[in-house]
């Protein structure tokens, strides 16, 4: 079998920190938190030791609540979850996760609208970092078509019981209070 090593670069490379694959991080701008999306963390957390939740900022979405209100919903809605911890970033995902140590990143995926954009974002990560993997992750049955974006469309046209069937209802209470501002 024929090796071949690459000659050593002159120039001194970056230490990269050690990705564990007992680690994923799942990140997304949650403005607000789903039940979508606490399904596929209750699902990942099973799946991984840590379970890291980023809070990013979505440049092309008009944001709901400030990172503060976002991580307060996520650790109520979430707080059954024992190995999960919720943080705000800023920049790049997949560099989040590398800080992270996570050798895993989650995406939550909906069936028809996300796969394009998905898939395009998952093979730019992996030019920018190969070393974390993404695994994609649809959200049970009649949570999977639910979005933070249709959240905001008929919050104020649905009531508190039809609120209930997309958001967990410390949530469904906040966007309440925040549309009554």
């Amino acid at each position: 079998m024929l090796s071949r090593k690459r000659p050593e670069s002159r120039t001194k490379r970056k230490t990269m920190p050690t990705l564990s694959p007992r680690i994923a991080v799942y990140p997304g701008s949650l403005d607000p938190i789903t039940l979508g999306h606490l399904n596929v963390m209750e699902r990942a957390s099973g799946l991984f030791d840590r379970l890291i939740v980023g809070i990013g900022t979505n440049t092309e979405k008009q944001g709901m609540f400030s990172m503060d209100e976002r991580v307060r919903l996520i650790v109520e809605s979430a707080a059954h979850l024992k190995n999960i911890e919720v943080r705000v970033f800023q920049g790049l995902a997949v560099a989040f996760a590398r800080e992270c140590g996570a050798r895993v990143m989650i995406r939550g995926v909906r069936p028809i609208t996300d796969i394009a954009g998905e898939l395009t974002m998952m093979m730019a990560n992996r030019r920018l970092a190969p070393d974390v993997e993404t695994l994609f992750m649809i959200a049970d049955g009649e949570l999977a078509h639910v979005s933070s974006s249709l959240i905001k469309q008929i919050a104020s046209m649905a009531g508190d019981d039809e609120l209930g069937r997309f958001l967990p209802m410390n949530v469904v209470r906040a966007v309440r209070e925040k549309m009554a501002v």
